[in-house]
């Protein structure tokens, strides 16, 4: 029996979960994919929005500058990775120059400070390959975050503090009896005094379950194209493009460890699981993109993706008690979620403490060594010494098996004793990027499923790409044909 069950291993119950873990209950997360962050936590851009953007008056303007002021703290603590940068949004006309204005009037009410518009000249100075933009908004509080290394962060600290999680564990169905809900999964029955539905693009379903149906999820799909490490050295903040009737345009942002990345586009889905790109939607987004910075080079494009976005029906997020009593939704946590969450896991905190007691763990933990070291151009060793570190015994823990991003045997085995197993090379990929560079684990996927499976004493052949059911990549455009 369990005090409170999480549904969902994403951004939003990882956040709830590390939340609760600073009090002596017991606590259990349910995800139905063998890992953390499998959905649209590993898939979006990344950003810490300003919290100026969110229409005021809405749960997404109410908690967006709540969860920005919240980043600096949780990332001392958790060590996942975090830059303040700062946010640009481009005008190309004296129209949108007004919009900006408005932007700025909203943002104030959600309380951001230090919001301006700058002209042309200083947005050159800040930005030297800037497009033909008149002016910009800018904010000085925006930042960048690896989304699925918070996501792990989140998880290792609320295991490290007594949170248990449960994988490939899909809500079937819900019961409630006597005031104990019993839920049932593909890998067994969970009993729970209270329940939290963050289950993403499945929130609706598991709502459905044991309550009136009042709100539906409709997916909307963003497709993302990544450029080469170091090609993040193109630009120096976060750039939006002005919101029009046409829509918001695409964003182009270094990644936290400096690639480019530009999109997405938006897309109403049937098919809430599908992430496959396609080549004309791509090149649009770069079209889109070179209006912001002109002249991006195809050649160094290594990755593109695709993310499911839970878009409610109620054009906000939900987070509430529900009418069948301890059941909280916590659904339709679309952009700017990930920057929302810490604010979020507060406040449905502060929702279950009015339902059950919530005595405090005076042996919670809040500090989370970091996996991933972000290297510079300088840390990197060159070419002559990686060969000679790929060569060292295969037992030595400094022997190099990612060679793009030289991460080393100690780094995989680190990731791999920290409370989750890991049986998929995307989950090392994700903990410690081997599998992230030009080549994108062409070299080093074999490398590290001979390590897993020597840790953890199981065949190689239980060692998928991406979990459970992986036996084949999602329909991704060709990267040779975007390289025109």
């Amino acid at each position: 029996m369990y005090d409170i069950t999480i549904i969902g291993g994403g951004v939003i119950g990882c956040s709830i979960a590390r939340e609760l873990s600073k009090y002596k209950i017991k606590t259990v997360v349910i995800e139905q994919e063998g890992d953390v962050s499998c959905g649209a936590t590993k898939a979006n851009s990344g950003i810490i929005h300003g919290g100026y953007d969110a229409t005021h008056g809405t749960k997404k303007g109410y908690f967006s500058h709540r969860g920005n002021i919240l980043f600096d703290r949780l990332n001392k603590e958790l060590n996942f990775g975090f830059e303040k940068i700062g946010s640009l949004v481009l005008a190309f006309n004296q129209e949108e120059i007004k919009t900006l204005s408005k932007i700025i009037e909203n943002g104030e009410k959600n309380g951001v400070k230090n919001l301006k518009i700058i002209d042309r000249k200083e947005l050159t100075e800040l930005e030297p390959n800037i497009g033909d933009a008149i002016g910009a908004l800018y904010c000085k509080n925006a930042g960048i975050v690896s989304p699925y290394e918070y996501c792990i962060a989140l998880a290792e600290n609320a295991i490290s503090n007594g949170v248990e999680f449960k994988f490939n564990s899909r809500v079937e169905d819900i019961e409630k009896k006597n005031d104990i809900y019993t839920i049932k999964t593909t890998m067994g029955e969970v009993k729970s005094k209270l329940v939290i539905n963050a289950a993403g693009v499945n929130s609706d379903t598991v709502s459905n379950m044991i309550n009136d149906e009042y709100f539906h999820i409709i997916p909307r799909k963003g497709e993302y194209l990544v450029y080469a490490k170091g090609y993040g050295d193109k630009i120096n903040h976060v750039i939006f493009q002005c919101p029009n009737e046409k829509g918001k345009g695409v964003l182009v942002t270094p990644t936290y460890h400096n690639n480019l990345m530009v999109g997405p586009d938006a897309q109403i889905m049937d098919d809430k699981y599908d992430t496959s790109t396609n080549i004309e939607n791509l090149f649009d987004i770069i079209k889109k993109a070179e209006r912001s910075i002109p002249n991006l080079e195809n050649k160094k494009i290594i990755r593109n993706f695709a993310g499911t976005r839970a878009t409610s029906s109620h054009h906000d997020f939900i987070i509430e008690e529900t009418k069948s009593k301890n059941f909280i939704n916590v659904a339709g946590i679309e952009s700017p979620g990930i920057t929302s969450s810490p604010a979020i896991a507060q406040y449905v905190v502060n929702l279950v403490e009015k339902i059950i007691d919530l005595p405090e763990n005076n042996e919670f933990d809040p500090h989370r060594e970091p996996n991933i070291i972000k290297k510079s151009k300088d840390d990197m060793l060159p070419m002559k010494m990686v060969n000679e570190y790929i060569n060292l015994d295969e037992d030595d823990p400094d022997r190099i098996i990612c060679r793009c991003e030289q991460v080393r045997k100690r780094d995989i085995l680190d990731a791999l004793d920290r409370g989750i197993k890991i049986t998929s090379t995307d989950g090392i990929k994700r903990r410690t990027r081997a599998g992230m560079g030009i080549c994108q684990g062409k070299f080093c996927e074999p490398r590290v499923k001979k390590i897993i499976a020597k840790r953890y004493g199981i065949s190689e052949d239980e060692i998928t790409t991406r979990g459970i059911g992986s036996g084949s990549e999602p329909v991704r455009v060709e990267i040779m044909k975007l390289k025109k």
